[in-house]
């Protein structure tokens, strides 16, 4: 057991065997449980979240280096969870897809679950005869934890130095190792109001190839990622842009390899792939794109090139490339570059340049975690001023269950903005810090105490300040049920040397100003029917008052319908007026299986006052091969009328071959 007493046995006992030949891995879990009706378990979704109910997590590092892996979860309705280990067991990419199958089933006894996962669906290193390899198991209505190996709270079951091994695998078999996956997209679309709606009718085709386990190669020619889902909608009432995450399945495959720095968070990117076919929300046209990544030993590379079209003034036809080169070093350590080729926008001369050396290990002490990292970039672009274009930092980090305390330092400069990155904030030095202290004490009823302090500091690279923040929590239970509550004190300050919007006409002037808020917030645990938060941020803001109510919902009806709901409401008063914003969600998700599913997605903001909505079929049809169907259409709220703003229907199917 890890949770809720480190140590002693489960008190459950969990039963994995696993199966292997030239092509397949096979798994079948068995979950004893003395009480089968109090299984929590809702969802039948693939890649929905799982933390919330009763699950097994499988975890398979198949390089054997301590850093990298796969994660495979299972719930009792046999909905699948996917994704990549990455930071060296610190995070999972939760964006990866594999091809892989699962069934479950409920019985007096409790439950049990098989796994199928094809081996192509796997990189793997050659001349291996065992795997990292570890099980984890989740009991939702007590929140126990328990593990096959590393059973510490300090270390998560995804780091896999701390994992048993799988051995007595097989000569493994790829086959030619090529995949071949035409597709054939219909559209009819209008793309504004005013404009006439018009079909058409595109052909794409991916192409993939292994030409030994360890490296991947792929070429996607005329690509549609047509069923990739929308942006959530996100209030921004600071003067930064907001970052988006990557959504499309291209650029996700392998995107661990692309990994760079310790600690940078989203403060500096340097490279994001959502640059690629997408400036400022419009789409580009990608003609054509490569990705090729693996390993060779202890060195992992990857290489991205893509050709994009021309769009009417959004950018010209242009080329772009990525190179990243890793090498391992000592247990679990690394040193690498990073460099990136071309613009979006087509500028010319564009570049970027860096290095990255991280020290990590997780036996601290014994058995503790701790990292330390540094590394630089430089770039340039024809039209640049004569500033700084180039960015360094460091980070230190200990994080651990009792203790979880870092430091980090940027300085970046002025003119650094790399074309293929995301930077929200250059010419500042940043110094971050902080620590969470989590405290388990002797109380029936109270599972986790948390006591957390966190602070930035932004100067210009003169060294005056520009803003700092100071997060306390003073209160942080996490109670035996699952049920959380929190309060919060934040300091805060900014000197804006412009005015800046915060909302619709109502602007905060340059100045110097320093306040204070507070946050209330309660969560109910997912083990019931309807599980939501709720949280009332209060309090000083720049020269005014500021007041957000933020509240989600979870409705599980049926195991076949989901339904969420979440709005957001600010209401704020500044000497440069009042202001309200508000956002509003809901998603409505049917899923008849892992394989077939229906998911409605509606969203309404007052910023834009425009209603969306995006509606997407997915069948899977058998692995690798799906057929999309979606409606995405947007309207203009104007007092009670709703005035048609675009619309877009899709159909793609998709069909995989393997050779």
């Amino acid at each position: 057991m890890v949770d809720p007493r480190q140590g002693v046995p489960a008190t459950m006992t969990t039963e994995v065997r696993a199966l292997a030949d030239s092509s397949t891995l096979v798994f079948g879990i068995t979950c004893h449980d003395p009480n089968p009706a109090a299984i929590v378990s809702w969802t039948v979704a693939r890649d929905a979240g799982l933390g919330g109910e009763d699950h097994v997590r499988l975890v398979l590092g198949t390089f054997n280096d301590r850093r990298r892996g796969y994660v495979f979860m299972v719930n009792p309705q046999g909905a699948r969870f996917d994704g990549l280990i990455s930071s060296q067991g610190e995070r999972t990419d939760s964006s990866w897809d594999g091809i892989w199958e699962a069934a479950a089933t409920t019985t007096p006894q409790g439950w049990s679950v098989e796994i199928r996962i094809p081996i192509r669906t796997l990189s793997f290193g050659t001349d291996l005869d065992g795997w990292d390899f570890n099980v984890e198991r989740w009991v939702q209505r007590s929140q126990e934890r328990s593990r096959w190996a590393g059973a510490s709270r300090d270390w998560k079951v995804t780091q896999t130095a701390h994992s048993g091994q799988l051995l007595g695998l097989p000569k493994f078999d790829l086959g030619l190792g090529l995949a071949v996956r035409p597709a054939l997209v219909t559209r009819y679309s209008r793309p504004d109001d005013g404009e006439s709606a018009a079909t058409t009718m595109e052909p794409s085709l991916d192409l993939s190839w292994k030409p030994n386990p360890q490296v991947l190669a792929q070429l996607t020619f005329n690509t549609d990622f047509a069923e990739t889902e929308v942006d959530a909608r996100r209030t921004n009432l600071t003067r930064f842009p907001l970052f988006f995450p990557e959504k499309r399945s291209f650029f996700l495959e392998g995107s661990d390899y692309f990994d760079f720095g310790a600690g940078l968070r989203r403060d500096v990117v340097p490279f994001h792939s959502r640059r690629i076919g997408l400036i400022s929300g419009d789409q580009v046209p990608i003609n054509a794109a490569a990705k090729v990544h693996g390993r060779y030993g202890r060195t992992s590379f990857g290489l991205i090139g893509a050709l994009t079209g021309a769009e009417a003034g959004v950018a010209p036809a242009t080329s772009m490339g990525v190179l990243r080169l890793r090498q391992d070093v000592g247990e679990e350590s690394s040193v690498g570059m990073l460099a990136t080729s071309g613009d979006p926008e087509g500028s010319n001369g564009a570049w970027m340049a860096g290095t990255d050396f991280t020290y990590r290990t997780s036996s601290l002490w014994g058995d503790k975690n701790f990292t330390a990292g540094i590394w630089g970039l430089t770039m340039d672009e024809q039209g640049l001023d004569g500033g700084s274009r180039s960015a360094i930092g460091t980070r230190l980090d200990y994080p651990n269950d009792l203790w979880d305390v870092f430091f980090t330092w940027m300085r970046i400069g002025e003119d650094f903005d790399p074309s293929m990155g995301f930077v929200p904030r250059p010419g500042v030095n940043l110094y971050r810090t902080g620590f969470d202290f989590q405290p388990r004490p002797n109380i029936s009823w109270l599972r986790k105490m948390s006591y957390e302090i966190f602070t930035s500091y932004y100067t210009d690279l003169n060294g005056d300040w520009q803003s700092w923040r100071m997060f306390t929590s003073p209160l942080n239970w996490d109670f035996e049920s699952g049920d959380n509550v929190e309060f919060n004190v934040v300091f805060e300050g900014d000197r804006p040397d412009t005015n800046f919007e915060v909302a619709d006409d109502v602007d905060v002037q340059a100045g110097s100003y320093q306040w204070q808020r507070y946050r209330l917030t309660a969560e109910t645990s997912s083990t019931r029917e309807v599980s939501g938060e709720v949280s009332w941020w209060f309090g000083d803001f720049y020269d005014g008052h500021l007041d957000t109510w933020e509240a989600t919902a979870i409705w599980n009806p049926v195991s076949l319908v989901t339904l969420y709901a979440g709005a957001e409401l600010n209401r704020g008063s500044l000497l440069g007026g009042d202001f309200e914003e508000d956002l509003y969600d809901l998603r409505v998700r049917f899923n008849v299986s892992p394989d077939l599913s229906f998911d409605s997605f509606v969203q309404y903001d007052t910023d834009s006052s425009s209603l969306g909505t995006n509606n997407r079929l997915r069948w899977t049809i058998s692995p690798g091969s799906d057929l999309f169907f979606v409606y995405t259409n947007n309207w203009q709220v104007v007092g009670s009328s709703y005035l048609p703003q675009n619309y877009d229907v899709v159909l793609k199917v998709q069909y995989e071959i393997r050779f």
